[in-house]
């Protein structure tokens, strides 16, 4: 069952993985004894960190960059440091929307790691994960727009010490990046048809052509941190991890400028002050969630989202 929070304190339609009903606005329901024994993360404490993206949302609008770093770390605060400077220099701030009709799921652990992950339905279906640093709660990733089917966890982290599932979890972003990084398919890690990893895998591969006569050169790498797992209803994990990709881009001898950057003017102005450049290098941020089957021997990408953290013209 599931329990339905009204909350005036966030002025959002939230639901979480487990208790009972309530349809009483105004209120956050509080946990049951079983519940805050068992519990590093309880529901009200897990709701009011929710509440930080109205925050992090007014901070982009005001390129106020202190209070982005602030309010985020791993994935999202690398998508947030020189971007949000960038910001101040012409570039674009990113289009945020407001989530509602929200369920979170604990990791039912006691401990120092404390995290959960959420998952919001409206406008758009997307995953977060939060993770508390220093005392404080901060938006680790998210939004990653869940592609096709919805993959809803259940209240329950996947165990790191598992000889099964949770080495299997544990080894989800390296199957990703030896994927990635392997054009001939050796390897014999393989993704379902129409899955996005195959689109990224792809525009890896064509991307180089498409900047010609100009040199370009990627690299793919895991970014390290802290993934997490939760465990799925129907056996498995759903992981959320993320990846970067690194690309140089060069003019051909004898030009001294790129013919055809990677990157458009707005992004070159933003992050470098310039128009015009013989070398880029950027650096994107992949999010990802990925849902492991039963068998552990699956994979699919459920959701994804990339954007560019860092760009210089060296």
């Amino acid at each position: 069952m599931r329990r339905r929070l009204l909350a005036s304190i966030l002025g959002l339609s939230m639901m979480t993985g487990c208790g009972a009903r309530s349809d009483t606005p105004g209120t956050v329901p509080e946990a049951g004894p079983s519940r805050e024994a068992s519990a590093g993360v309880e529901l009200a404490e897990a709701s009011r960190a929710f509440a930080l993206l109205g925050r992090l949302d007014k901070a982009w609008r005001d390129r106020d960059c202190a209070t982005v770093e602030k309010l985020t770390t791993w994935a999202e605060r690398a998508l947030g440091g020189r971007a949000c400077e960038a910001t101040r220099n012409g570039r674009p701030a990113p289009a945020r929307k407001s989530y509602t009709d929200v369920e979170l799921y604990l990791p039912g652990v006691e401990g120092q790691d404390r995290w959960f992950v959420a998952l919001a339905r409206e406008p758009d279906p997307a995953y977060f994960l939060f993770l508390q640093e220093d005392g404080e709660w901060r938006l680790g990733a998210g939004p990653i727009p869940i592609l096709g089917e919805i993959r809803e966890p259940t209240e329950g982290a996947v165990p790191a010490d598992d000889p099964d599932a949770g080495v299997k979890a544990r080894l989800v972003p390296q199957r990703y990046l030896t994927y990635l990084t392997d054009p001939v398919g050796v390897s014999g890690v393989t993704f379902p048809k129409g899955d996005p990893v195959r689109d990224l895998f792809d525009d890896l591969v064509r991307r180089p052509l498409s900047v010609r006569p100009d040199r370009l050169t990627a690299d793919v790498r895991l970014l390290v941190g802290p993934q997490r797992a939760l465990l799925l209803p129907t056996g498995g994990a759903l992981v959320i991890h993320a990846l970067e990709i690194e690309y140089r881009q060069r003019a051909r001898q004898g030009r001294s400028s790129l013919a055809r950057p990677l990157y458009g003017r707005a992004d070159l102005r933003g992050f470098t002050g310039r128009t015009r450049t013989a070398k880029l290098t950027g650096t994107e941020v992949v999010l990802v969630a990925t849902a492991i089957g039963g068998s552990g021997s699956t994979l699919a990408t459920t959701g994804l989202r990339r954007g560019l953290a860092t760009l210089t013209a060296d």
